[in-house]
């Protein structure tokens, strides 16, 4: 039925957060707000970290592939939508990642956008990876799936290639899924999640996976993710006969439309203050920025996608895949700022979910 967009892009509205460094300015109580909270360094200081956040090896090659996308979601940290044309990784980026994942014998490959498959590369990588042995996981926004005829295939193409599906509904009903994602976004995406079924994932017995990702719509933390999966599972199985394999709970992270959400509804004190305060140390050793290489659509290399978000490369001298070395990566540390206690808060959060 297709999807109307309930928002813009921060750089198609002109707003001055499209800035990444006016962004960090406001996380670090330097402009908009007058809300100040303790530097993130110096809060895991406290708790044995006083060298700051070092690598662990390896597992996950996250790329964002482009930030174009046929959905403009009032949440979205990457800013992505359908004037993001521009913004879209070409072929011998896509060639020289494929090259390091091969070389450095990472396991996992992680395409993320915008939505990827809009990427007219998309398909070739895909290929060439799982030739390779690599276990492919794809985020996809699940109306991609029937945003055109020629998408149709995609659930096909995906169970040809073992591609594990990371698909993000906030929730079982139109209303709260439509009100974060966009109207007909939950039309479409249960058609989506249909077709996904009809081919193997998500089954039981199946080697095929489906995975959904909540997030919450407001200016709050997610609830126990176990709690909602069984809830997912009940509802979405009872409503819909759908069937997936996990949910994943993740926080939402004050950058780019959250943030401005934030701002515009007059709840950022109160959202950083309860990230704050929600502070857990047990997470540090999880945080997805340790295990994971993320590159960006022109080839920068940054230690998470959210920090590929506000534009802070990783700490190295070669962070561009044209100059990258994984034994560099390995011995830096990780770049730091305020909007990391969103995955230190509570259970913890990164692109799998809880942490602890």
């Amino acid at each position: 039925m297709g999807v109307k967009q309930k928002t813009k892009s921060l750089k198609s509205r002109k707003s001055d957060l499209s800035n990444t460094l006016i962004q960090l300015s406001v996380l670090n109580g330097q402009g908009k707000v007058d809300a100040k909270f303790q530097n993130f360094s110096d809060k895991i200081k406290e708790h044995g970290y006083a060298d700051g956040i070092s690598s662990s090896p390896i597992d996950i090659f996250q790329i964002n592939i482009g930030k174009l996308c046929n959905q403009t979601c009032a949440h979205c940290h990457v800013d992505a939508g359908p004037d993001k044309k521009e913004e879209n990784m070409d072929r011998a980026t896509l060639e020289k990642c494929l090259e390091l994942i091969i070389k450095y014998n990472i396991p996992k490959v992680d395409i993320t956008g915008g939505a990827p498959e809009l990427n007219p590369h998309f398909r070739w990588f895909v290929q060439e990876c799982y030739k390779a042995g690599k276990h492919v996981m794809d985020r996809c926004n699940l109306t991609v799936i029937e945003a055109n005829k020629k998408y149709n295939d995609l659930p096909e193409f995906f169970a040809e290639n073992k591609v594990e599906i990371i698909s993000s509904l906030p929730y079982f009903s139109k209303k709260r899924t439509d009100s974060q994602r966009g109207d007909g976004v939950f039309e479409d995406s249960i058609a989506a999640l249909k077709r996904l079924n009809a081919v193997g994932y998500g089954m039981p017995d199946s080697d095929l996976t489906l995975n959904l990702v909540y997030n919450p719509t407001g200016a709050y933390l997610p609830g126990d993710q176990d709690a909602l999966e069984k809830e997912f599972k009940t509802q979405l199985r009872r409503r819909y006969q759908i069937e997936f394999n996990q949910l994943f709970a993740i926080t939402n992270l004050p950058v780019s439309r959250f943030l401005d959400y934030l701002l515009e509804s007059g709840n950022y004190e109160q959202y950083m203050t309860e990230l704050v305060d929600a502070f857990n140390p047990n997470t540090i050793e999880g945080l997805m920025c340790r295990n994971t290489i993320s590159v960006s659509w022109d080839g920068n290399i940054y230690d998470c996608d959210f920090n590929q978000m506000l534009d802070l490369k990783s700490d190295i001298k070669g962070n561009h895949i044209s100059s990258f070395s994984l034994e560099e990566y390995l011995n830096r540390k990780v770049v730091l700022n305020q909007h990391c206690y969103g995955c230190t808060a509570g259970a913890g959060s990164s692109c799998g979910g809880e942490i602890n």
